[in-house]
């Protein structure tokens, strides 16, 4: 076996017996007759790019490109979407692993070599949460149910008894009651506006809620702040539930928007991979590998270090109509319907007990490899994590369900008798809610493998949010790739539009992976290797993030009802895995990279005046970069030209040259490494 499925069974990783069945495909359901004009007009659309594809690039890999795009099957999204969202499925529950086994079971029949790798790794979750508040000290105490609460007709009610207890994963135990302080949004910004108006947060628990931050920075704030406590909540104003404008907004199941239950769970490690192994890998269990203690974690600066818990707009409201001081600025107020939010602190005062179990734990990560003919030890990887804090329907399973679309496509082609030039490798994660986890291991264990062999990381974690049109975000030697592949994929909701042109209606276009948000983040700032993100629509249009209603229904009536979107994601994702494994000189152009690089030289040398700092080094680096970047993408064009010719004079049964050029031109090792490695990793 090739080294890709070498390192995907590595460890022992077992193929399993499926414990969910692949269902038989249905028709995705909604959009009414306008919604199947839509789709009509879609499918004629796609027809037409497909043929002028043919007739531009008459060769073998564009014809199996251009197949590729007719292949696409609302229904085949649609179906596995079901399957995988029946149950909740936390990393490190039965029901994810059942998950994992239906990933591997619908890999499997499509005649993929299929593997697991499991690791053993450190998941927290609740032990015990209570809530109380009183209208000062001395006073009697109400409790908060902490329940999010399903609806009358709810399909998934049963199942919604599987649903983890609301809470953030690695939050520290203890118990605290102190009065409460409103913190805004949460940022360091918002801490200094407190003290100048004289509020004092330390020892006091901190209320903040959901927006512009993620939560583990918010609890880190309100601890470096002085709290001794933070409860986030999700604002009606921000995520739904109630009047805004003057208007009554109806909530799910009869709008998209987040019920005034709704609450947003999430994790609090500030790091990748499993806390127990960082910077080293994990292994499965029963093996033997070096940990930190519990005591080496309790310490470390990426655990929050205080009590916190999530709780909802009805919750939060509640708690701020029992606050006194003064009131909070304009912009820190809620929505129409709100109580006036106040400062503190107190007089309310706040009882949180939160209990922890951090626990060793199994996840599976599940691989599929489609072995390259010419270079089966380069990889062109696509990820996407499965594992889900509730039903998972949006985040992540709308990618799940593109990424087995897209391979069932694969297989078709290669009963045409296509087979890709290099390997292609999907990889369904784990644990990636709690902290990257099943992404970051593989990588920590085949570093040295994946920093000299992979040629891209192609992600999506979420495929859908709902209208909004392409949001890719990449290294900038992808750019091109991306606008290249949108210009053959019709807009789902304008069909008369590429998602192309639709795409650069936005600036920029295309944004860069930085941060840690996602699975890209190992091999991207780990190991250096080209990597992007993609997804549908705007993160506004989704407001049930990481709540109990992210469901299918959610998906059915809002996100994609007619799974069309869902459709497109996989094309482009698809053809720009294709582009990446099947051309002999890879598609990279480092030439806007340059100019990126000059454009944040300027940024800095701004921030740097007045300090004893040179940039010439640097300037001098993106020069020759620049230099090199030029020549190589015009020896590109002229090869691309030659190898033109020779294909439309060679017979279609001979065999493709050598793969010298493909080699010569990966990530321009050749011309520049030591630059390479100082500013190619993104």
């Amino acid at each position: 076996m090739a080294a890709a499925a070498a390192m995907a069974t590595s460890r022992g990783g077992k193929q399993r017996q499926p414990l969910l069945q692949s269902p038989t495909p249905a028709a995705p359901n909604g959009g009414g007759a306008a919604g199947r004009r839509r789709f009509l007009a879609f499918l004629a659309v796609t027809a037409a790019l497909v043929a002028s594809y043919q007739l531009l690039e008459p060769t073998d890999s564009s014809r199996y490109r251009a197949l590729f795009l007719t292949l696409g099957s609302n229904a085949t999204a649609a179906a596995h979407l079901r399957a995988l969202t029946l149950r909740p499925h936390v990393a490190g529950t039965e029901a994810n692993a059942a998950a994992a086994r239906y990933v591997l079971h619908a890999f499997s029949s499509l005649s993929f070599p299929a593997h697991i790798t499991p690791y053993s790794v450190l998941l927290s979750y609740p032990a015990h949460r209570s809530l109380t508040l009183a209208a000062a000290r001395g006073l009697a105490a109400k409790p908060f149910s902490l329940v999010q609460e399903t609806y009358n007709g709810d399909p998934f009610a049963e199942a919604s008894a599987e649903v983890i207890p609301t809470y953030f994963a690695y939050s520290a135990s203890g118990s605290v009651a102190a009065e409460v302080v409103y913190a805004n949004y949460g940022h360091n910004e918002d801490y200094a506006y407190l003290a100048s108006r004289g509020v004092d947060v330390a020892g006091k628990v901190a209320l903040v809620r959901y927006g512009d931050i993620h939560c583990e920075d918010m609890v880190r704030n309100a601890r470096a702040a002085g709290a001794a406590a933070a409860i986030v909540y999700t604002d009606a104003k921000d995520f739904g539930g109630g009047a805004t404008r003057g208007a009554k907004r109806k909530w799910f199941p009869d709008a998209r928007w987040l019920p005034p239950t709704g609450v947003q769970v999430g994790t609090l490690y500030y790091g990748n991979g499993d806390p127990t192994t960082p910077m080293w890998p994990s292994c499965a269990a029963g093996d033997d590998c070096e940990r930190l203690s519990a005591e080496d974690l309790s310490g470390s600066e990426a655990m929050p270090g205080i009590p916190a818990l999530p709780v909802s707009a009805r919750d939060g409201d509640t708690i701020l109509k029992a606050m006194g001081g003064d009131v909070a600025p304009p912009k820190w107020q809620g929505g129409e319907d709100a109580p006036v939010y106040r400062l503190g602190p107190g007089p309310a005062v706040l009882n949180l007990t939160y209990i922890g179990n951090e626990t060793l734990a199994t996840i599976e990560n599940v691989y599929a490899v489609i072995q390259g003919k010419e270079e089966p030890d380069r990889y062109v990887i696509i990820g996407n994590h499965r594992d889900a804090w509730t039903f998972g329907a949006i985040d992540p399973n709308s990618g799940t369900a593109a990424m087995l679309e897209i391979a069932e496509r694969l297989s078709k082609l290669q009963a045409k008798g296509w087979r890709p030039r290099r390997t292609i490798i999907l990889c369904s994660w784990d644990a990636e809610e709690f902290a990257l986890i099943g992404s970051t291991e593989w990588v920590e264990e085949n570093m040295d493998t994946l920093a000299s062999r992979a040629i891209a990381y192609l992600n999506v974690d979420i495929s859908v949010f709902g209208p909004g049109g392409l949001k890719p975000r990449a290294t900038p030697q992808l750019d091109e790739l991306i606008k290249e592949a949108s210009k053959m994929v019709p807009d789902p909701d304008e069909p008369s539009q590429t998602l192309y042109d639709t795409m650069m209606r936005h600036h920029p276009p295309i944004t860069r992976v930085a941060g840690a948000g996602t699975d890209f983040a190992a091999f991207l700032q780990h190991i250096g290797v080209p990597s992007l993100d993609m997804s549908y629509g705007l993160f506004e249009e989704y407001p049930v993030y990481h709540s109990l209603y992210d469901d299918y229904v959610w998906v059915e009536r809002f996100g994609d009802p007619l799974f069309h979107r869902h459709v497109a994601v996989a094309s482009v994702w698809g053809l720009i895995a294709l582009k990446l494994a099947d051309d002999e000189i890879i598609p990279f152009n480092y030439v806007s990279y340059a100019s990126e690089l000059e454009e944040c030289t300027k940024d800095i040398a701004e921030k740097c005046k007045g300090f004893p700092v040179t940039l010439s080094p640097l300037q001098k680096s993106i020069k020759q970069l620049e230099s090199a970047a030029t020549k190589i993408h015009q020896e590109k064009l002229l090869q691309a030209e030659n190898w033109s010719l020779k294909t439309r004079r060679r017979s279609p049964t001979q065999p493709n040259p050598g793969g010298r050029c493909s080699m010569r031109f990966t990530g321009l090792q050749g011309q520049c490494p030591r630059l390479l490695q100082s500013w190619m990793v993104g």
